[in-house]
């Protein structure tokens, strides 16, 4: 089968390698859809934590099971996705339910080799039933669970000033899944499509552009000088990280759904004299794949308007390197299998 390796940073190299053969208590997904995601274009910049090349990326996948071991309730045939955070199920994490922070936590495609390919083996326990959903929304439950289970952490309430700063594909979701717990959004990013992008289609509350020199004036605006009580950083970027302290009203909440390699850094008297709570939200589980799916199946959010780019996976070593240029306009590139 044809597979697609990212050697070194900044490199793609086609390889044929052999279908894989079930294994107990594993199945085999054909692929059908690859959605690109932050932690790919990361991945192949060479600015990705956890990493090391060569590896296949790729974890926001839709195809077709064509072979299961111990896959209870699936049939043959059916469109699924999976859960790509491959966990222990013994430490003390998995003991408590949060298997998305296994201590031996592995992630297709990140720790180990993953789904751009023809055919992806994985254990049967990380499979997703499709739903009947489309093979582009199903693809894009993945990253739509990653800003849900951020929501999650934060357990926003109604009517509460909610920012998330980055505009990418996990901050929309984030946005969305804010929206949906009666959040008042507000967008921050610097590049001006996105921001519109928020407003027309998102339908987002409030947007700002973080190259403006007045931002905290604009947030404090917007909040009637209270500042957000809930701020989300989902770029990655450690000067945004470390300049979101600043945006949080007192007694508010800081999550980081966004990762990055370097040391984050905050003034102590400002922190402490909100009282502040700072938190990091990791991946996602199982509970957050279903609650993704089940706002799909209402209507409550269409992820497919994210897609801004369609690749056939023949030609993704030709594109890929584009997409890391703003001015490419990608919001969420879809690669199609043949």
């Amino acid at each position: 089968m044809q597979t697609l390796v990212c050697t070194t940073p900044g490199s793609f190299q086609y390889r044929k390698s052999e279908k894989p053969v079930l294994k107990p208590g594993n199945a085999i997904i054909k692929i059908a859809r690859i959605g690109v995601c932050g932690t790919d274009l990361h991945a192949f910049e060479g600015t990705q934590p956890y990493f090391s090349y060569p590896r296949i990326l790729g974890h926001e996948i839709a195809g077709e099971l064509v072979d299961a071991d111990g896959a209870t309730g699936f049939q043959i045939g059916e469109t699924v996705t999976f859960i790509p955070y491959l966990n222990c199920g013994q430490c003390i994490a998995c003991r408590s339910g949060k298997s998305n922070c296994c201590v031996n936590l592995q992630v297709s495609g990140v720790h180990i080799d993953g789904g751009m390919v023809e055919y992806l083996s994985i254990p049967s326990y990380a499979l997703v039933h499709g739903q009947g959903m489309p093979l582009d929304a199903l693809a894009l439950v993945e990253p739509l669970a990653v800003g849900a289970h951020g929501v999650r952490r934060a357990a926003i309430e109604p009517g509460e000033f909610v920012l998330v700063v980055g505009a990418g594909p996990i901050g929309l979701g984030t946005m969305e899944f804010a929206r949906i717990a009666g959040g008042k959004v507000i967008a921050l990013d610097i590049n001006e499509g996105r921001l519109q992008f928020c407003k027309e289609r998102l339908k987002v509350d409030h947007i700002v552009n973080a190259s403006s020199p007045d931002v905290l004036q604009q947030l404090k605006e917007i909040t009637n000088g209270d500042m957000p009580t809930v701020v989300f950083d989902v770029t990655g970027s450690l000067k945004a990280i470390n300049q979101g302290f600043q945006y949080m009203a007192h007694g508010g909440r800081y999550v980081l759904i966004g990762l990055q390699k370097g040391e984050i850094s905050f003034s102590h008297p400002e922190f402490h004299k909100r009282e502040a709570t700072l938190m990091s939200s990791r991946n996602a589980t199982r509970q957050d794949f279903a609650h993704v799916i089940a706002a799909m199946q209402k209507g409550e959010i269409n992820p497919t308007t994210y897609i801004t780019h369609r690749v056939p996976f023949d030609k993704v070593a030709d594109e890929f390197k584009s997409w890391l240029n703003p001015a490419s306009g990608v919001i969420k590139a879809m690669i199609e299998m043949p």
